[in-house]
């Protein structure tokens, strides 16, 4: 993750002062020794408005440095919209000075010596040291105290959405935002959520990178994934707090991870989060109604049981009806707070009919019949395409409540009608369906519905959303080139390591249920991908580069033989290849000559992590040193153990020096 910053100085040689050798000398070298992409508005070589980059940089830049050492009319300027902009993420440097300005008297700044007007080459280094350190310290410390004077003593001033900012005369920056959200939006649509996950660390100032994390966690809490979804979530709303659907979404990975009964999550953690939410935004309908259901399938849960008879279901939801109350009330305020989201009304006015129905209780009578009709209005007037079949079945389930088998039959069939073979849409809406039924709810309605949406589920085909029990990540040493100076592997090694590849397989019970992941180069990826093979178990190969440039240098670099391996072995893989540049776009800017290859780890890393943190199994054959650059198995071994743990080493130091065992 490349940290953006924007320098704000003089330029050239203004009182005795060379600028531009306190830029390049002293600036710009210590922010990128930090790994920071470091940026001055006159580095702008294209035509156009420079005040619209400048403006543009100060709104969306992770730091902004600014030096004072002169009263600069310019440099005041841009510090000020960086102020009225951002709250956070502000450096000030100056040389001597005689004074200090009121505005920014008590405003922190970083001293640097200069000599003949020029950065003083005794201190340079340790000014340098310095400066890297305090931007270290100011992104680290980004959630803290605010910087901006501004927003500083005006304390519930927002800052300005910055989507809402675009510059059109900015089009290269904005055509590279746009290339860039297309590709993480094409990874979500195809649900290649390691993808979004790498996009997002890559995405070039922190706006980006918030957005991205937010929609790579909606994205894994779709697919269920709710612990890594949360890790995510939180990532991006730290930058960006006031992101509603990220609060919503952290708010449903509580709730969810609470029903899986995983320590330290319990219903009151995401009611606590939804009542925090509420306070920012109390008259948020979505917000009412997830709140709701977090009552509601509190409730559900005490009195649903398989076990338990129908009779001891409907006398159980009926003690729980102080919960049932909570859920109808929080439906009820989401419904008030907008008559047009049907979904917050139709669920209030399903649990009012439940409490009477359970409870005997009429306390509901009047709200009823005022509601029905006014979520049937509401259902009628939905104007978004992508919505109707979602309105529809709203009037279904109305009908359900108030109507006969007829009506409900009609209901459900326009409903299905509306459904453009969406599975999932519709096993939804069986799902409530069974609720209703398991309380012994107008049974004739219900089953009438519920024998429309079988009939419509039974023409589908669910769709293939197959889940590996486990997921094997593979990084292993290359076969060592004719010559190479200090042995790693030696040819004459591939046995012994296939052997102790394959016996750790199955070891850990590996199967046709798991997939494997690797990249596919000679040496241990080939032997574990054929290892994998053997046992009947989905490959999938993910490379730093193109085809023809992996297999020249990672396949055949060491010996041609291995070339016929890896087309014997693509030949036999159930999922495509997939690179890099091809799914994940050219490398960022101001990263390393390895970085592909660091890029192409932490990519196979989150793909496997996107399944299940818990499935992941990390099988490294490595000598424990470092390799012949960044990104090889080093890298990938560290960051698995530091995130998961499960790590299966095969130790070459040890291995080729035994003969192997299956223990």
């Amino acid at each position: 993750m490349a940290i953006h910053v924007f320098v704000v100085m003089p330029f050239g040689r203004k009182e005795g002062i060379d600028f531009d050798r306190v830029y390049h000398d002293y600036i710009r070298p210590s922010l990128e020794s930090a790994g920071y992409v470091v940026f001055r508005a006159d580095e702008e070589l294209c035509a156009g408005e420079i005040r619209s980059d400048m403006f543009q940089e100060l709104l969306l830049a992770d730091l902004v440095v600014a030096d004072l050492t002169i009263d600069n009319p310019n440099v005041w300027y841009e510090l000020g919209v960086r102020h009225a902009l951002r709250a956070r993420g502000i450096i000030l440097i100056q040389s001597n000075r005689k004074r200090q300005p009121f505005d920014v008297f008590t405003d922190r700044k970083l001293h640097y010596h200069l000599q003949k007007g020029m950065p003083d080459p005794e201190t340079l280094e340790q000014d340098k040291t310095a400066l890297a350190g305090m931007a270290r310290k100011t992104i680290e410390s980004w959630h803290g105290r605010k910087i901006s004077p501004v927003y500083l003593l005006l304390p519930y001033l927002q800052e300005p959405d910055w989507q809402s900012l675009r510059i059109g005369g900015i089009s290269e920056f904005w055509e590279h935002y746009d290339s860039w959200h297309d590709r993480i939006e094409l990874a979500r649509k195809n649900r290649f959520l390691g993808d979004i996950l790498v996009l997002a660390d890559e995405a070039p100032v922190a706006p980006f990178r918030a957005e991205a994390w937010i929609q790579a966690g909606i994205a894994l809490c779709k697919a269920e994934c709710f612990g890594f979804a949360l890790e995510q979530l939180e990532k991006g709303l730290a930058i960006q707090p006031n992101h509603l659907r990220g609060l919503q979404q952290k708010g449903v990975c509580l709730q969810r991870l609470a029903i899986s009964v995983i320590p330290g999550f319990t219903p009151d953690k995401a009611r606590m989060h939804y009542d925090d939410v509420l306070k920012q935004f109390p008259s948020d309908s979505e917000t009412w109604a997830l709140l709701g259901r977090v009552d509601k399938d509190e409730w559900v849960a005490v009195w649903r049981h398989p076990e338990a008879s129908a009779e001891q279901m409907q006398n159980d939801a009926a003690f729980e009806d102080a919960l049932l109350r909570k859920a109808i009330t929080s439906y009820t305020k989401g419904y008030q707070c907008n008559p047009a989201h049907y979904y917050s009304g139709i669920n209030a006015l399903t649990l009012m009919h439940l409490y009477q129905h359970v409870t005997a209780d009429e306390c509901f009578l009047h709200a009823m019949a005022t509601m029905a009709g006014a979520v049937r209005f509401a259902a009628e007037n939905e104007c978004n395409i992508n919505e109707r079949y979602w309105a529809a079945v709203t009037l279904a389930d109305i009908e359900v409540l108030v109507g006969t088998p007829q009506s409900v039959s009609s209901a459900y069939k326009e409903a299905v009608a509306n459904n453009e073979k969406d599975w999932f849409a519709l096993h939804s809406s069986k799902e409530q369906l069974l609720l209703l039924k398991d309380l012994g709810f107008r049974s004739e309605q219900v089953n009438t519905g519920l024998a429309v949406l079988d009939r419509a589920l039974a023409k589908l085909t669910k769709p293939d959303d197959w889940q590996p029990r486990y997921v094997f990540l593979f990084s292993g040493h290359m076969i060592d080139c004719p010559g190479r100076e200090e042995p790693r592997f030696p040819p004459e090694k591939e046995p012994v390591a296939a052997r102790e590849i394959a016996c750790k397989l199955d070891a850990l019970g590996a199967g046709p249920d798991d997939l494997a992941i690797t990249q596919g180069a000679c040496g241990g990826d080939l032997l574990f991908t054929e290892a994998a093979l053997l046992r009947g178990m989905k490959v999938r190969w993910q490379q730093p580069f193109c085809e023809p440039e992996f297999i020249a240098n990672s396949v055949v670099y060491s010996q041609e033989s291995w070339r016929k391996r890896y087309f014997d072995a693509k030949c036999r893989l159930a999922l495509p290849i997939r690179s890099a540049p091809a799914e994940l776009g050219d490398i960022p800017p101001g990263q390393g000559p390895d970085y592909a290859y660091e890029r192409c780890n932490l990519w196979l890393l989150y793909t496997a992590l996107a399944y299940g943190i818990d499935k992941v199994r990390f099988i490294c054959l490595w000598n424990g040193g470092g390799g012949d650059g960044s990104g090889g198995t080093a890298q990938l071994y560290h960051e698995v153990k530091r995130r998961i743990g499960q790590v299966y080493w095969l130790d070459t130091r040890t291995i080729f020096r035994e003969e192997p065992s299956c223990q």
